[in-house]
């Protein structure tokens, strides 16, 4: 059996051109790490910012299957540096697998490093507890479950929906969680609002706001499950949209307003504009028309696939084309039964994807598919899709983009290995870094 190592080392080789970080970074993202007992956090009463579960597990297994990792949370994220391939510094959101090649342990003399096979290749950083989260709410809740932040403290982001109204086998993404992730955390007893009401979200972003000096969060993410009907009365553009209003109001400013949410008739995009967002995330999820339809069922039959991105090229007329940015979820186009079978096919199939939208000036940006095991994608496809594939992507996505004359999106922080802070896919490791 190949080694981890020899892949790695195969691609960087192979892929002279595409930051040996970001090949390391996807091989984390796609597959997973583990960590020593000894590497774990203490959760909120540590030192460490916890992993906060913000919208997806983002694991490799359900939270019974974790062990010590599901009592004391593994870090947020890591930043990886050094080590014999004298990483640049790495930001790298955490996914456990317990059964991963990556661990997280320390050195004889109790420094902390990433092995694969067993072999120490980065130093490994760990996020800091910020002041914010040592602080409650006048109930009692914590800010990490209210507003928690990541991107190494740059994105603050608040699932305000904690389920999806797309429910069940017919109508739920077959790559996605989002339900699962909120019956295993209320199973375990954790706190897990599934509607945070809008003045615990304001009481949170004041606390956050205080104890910020160093005005290390840029911009605010609204998100959480699709809306088919009404959620506290309100149709999707106005339930989400009336948390932007409220912090636009209180805050006004002092973050920049995302909103991930569906692909919307033009009328309540202009709404969500007006509540004060600034940056439209209406998710393509995969550009296939087979695999969107068989993938993403409840939006093939609520919306459809054309609609959906006739509706993602009308939000640009609002937005602007630079300030609308779809995501979709990178390896699920590989997925079994229906995914391509050759990385050849699957990087056509994107490159056709990125080049609709980028020759449009619409830059659309993606998420690595983490095969989570509760999802029947993850269940038929516990490895994921091949790490070629993943090292291709960025090579395809950069190529694009400056085909198209585009450079790196808003609201994402600093471009360029060694400055990114974006951690769920490396493709900000990637593009330039600013002049």
């Amino acid at each position: 059996m190949q080694r981890r190592t020899d892949l790695i080392e195969d691609l960087m080789g192979r892929f002279p051109h595409i930051p040996r970080e970001a090949v390391i970074k996807e091989d984390l993202l796609r597959g997973g790490l583990a960590f020593d007992d000894s590497a774990l956090t203490d959760n909120e009463n540590g030192d460490v910012k916890p992993k906060s579960y913000f919208i997806f597990s983002f694991d490799h297994r359900t939270l019974p299957e974790l062990g010590e990792a599901a009592l004391r949370r593994p870090p947020e994220e890591i930043v990886l540096t050094g080590g014999p391939y004298d990483l640049r510094r790495t930001v790298v959101s955490v996914r456990i697998n317990p059964s991963s090649p990556y661990r997280v342990k320390p050195t004889d003399d109790g420094k902390l490093m990433l092995h694969l096979d067993d072999r120490p290749i980065a130093d490994v950083g760990l996020p800091p507890m910020p002041d914010y989260y040592r602080h409650t709410l006048a109930n009692g809740k914590q800010v990490m479950e209210v507003a928690p932040t990541i991107q190494w403290g740059y994105l603050v982001y608040l699932t305000v929906f904690r389920v999806c109204q797309y429910f069940g086998a017919k109508e739920e993404c077959q790559y996605c969680d989002i339900n699962h992730n909120w019956r295993q955390h209320k199973a375990a007893g954790r706190p897990y609002t599934g509607v945070k009401p809008v003045d615990e979200v304001l009481e949170a972003l004041a606390i956050i706001d205080k104890y910020d000096t160093a005005k290390t969060s840029h911009a605010y993410t609204l998100t959480g499950g699709s809306v088919t009907s009404k959620v506290d009365g309100l149709a999707e553009a106005d339930f989400y949209g009336r948390y932007a209003q409220a912090i636009e109001e209180r805050f006004p400013g002092r973050w920049i307003g995302k909103v991930v949410a569906q692909a919307l008739p033009k009328e309540d995009v202009q709404r969500f504009y007006d509540y004060g967002i600034r940056i439209y995330h209406p998710n393509y999820e995969v550009w296939d028309k087979y695999l969107f339809e068989r993938y993403c069922p409840g939006k093939e039959r609520y919306v459809g696939r054309e609609e959906w991105h006739r509706r993602i090229l009308t939000s640009a007329e609002v937005f602007g084309p630079r300030n609308v940015i779809p995501n979709f979820v990178a390896g699920i186009e590989m997925a079994a039964p229906f995914g391509f079978t050759t990385v050849d096919e699957a990087i056509a199939s994107t490159t056709e994807g990125l080049q609709y939208f980028m020759s449009r000036g619409i830059t659309p940006r993606f998420t690595t598919w983490c095969p989570e095991p509760t999802t029947p994608l993850g269940k038929m496809n516990p490895e994921g899709a091949p790490l070629e594939y993943h090292i291709r992507l960025l090579e395809a996505y950069r190529a694009t983009m400056e085909a198209n004359g585009l450079s790196s999106p808003p609201g994402y922080g600093p471009p360029g290995a060694g400055n990114a802070v974006f951690s769920v896919s490396s493709f900000m490791d990637t593009l330039p870094a600013a002049e």
